[in-house]
């Protein structure tokens, strides 16, 4: 049975409704600050440091030249306050010669270029969780989440 692990700190969904340290990579969904209509993909790739960051049609940001974008800075804010710092560090492979304790810590620390990576994949699993929110109020089982433990059964 896997265990389920509590968010560190709780999270505002409206600047990042999305994270996720999955596929090696940080990578989640984050709503741009001049178009409600329009919400970013970014990631960052474990290891290499890659930056990727574009709507969910594949336009680049504008903002990625070379580091990262603000984008990609609210990802690593959140993904801190969901994962905590010293998990993202290492799934990141953040070589660490003092203390962290920010998402701006991780950032600063961040030598990668920009590369290209789907946005599809990861704005289509955010789209599969938006649909969860979508079911009526039950009880019973759900099929596709038989795999996470029941309340209370993992402690």
């Amino acid at each position: 049975m896997a265990r389920v692990l509590p968010v560190v700190q709780p999270r505002k969904l409206a600047k990042v409704p999305f994270v996720e340290l999955a596929d090696g990579r940080l990578q989640g969904v984050v709503s741009s600050g001049s178009d409600i209509e329009r919400v970013y993909v970014s990631s960052i790739t474990a290891g290499s440091h890659g930056l990727n960051c574009s709507t969910n049609n594949n336009r680049p940001c504008g903002g990625l030249r070379g580091s990262p974008c603000k984008h990609l800075q609210a990802l690593v804010d959140e993904a801190v306050l969901q994962y905590g710092v010293d998990r993202v560090t290492r799934y990141l492979r953040i070589e660490v010669d003092g203390e962290l304790s920010s998402g701006a810590d991780l950032v600063a620390r961040l030598r990668g270029r920009p590369e290209s990576s789907p946005a599809a994949v990861v704005f289509s699993r955010f789209l599969r969780h938006l649909a969860y929110l979508e079911l009526p109020e039950t009880t019973e089982p759900i099929p596709e989440l038989h795999w996470f433990p029941a309340m209370g059964a993992v402690r």
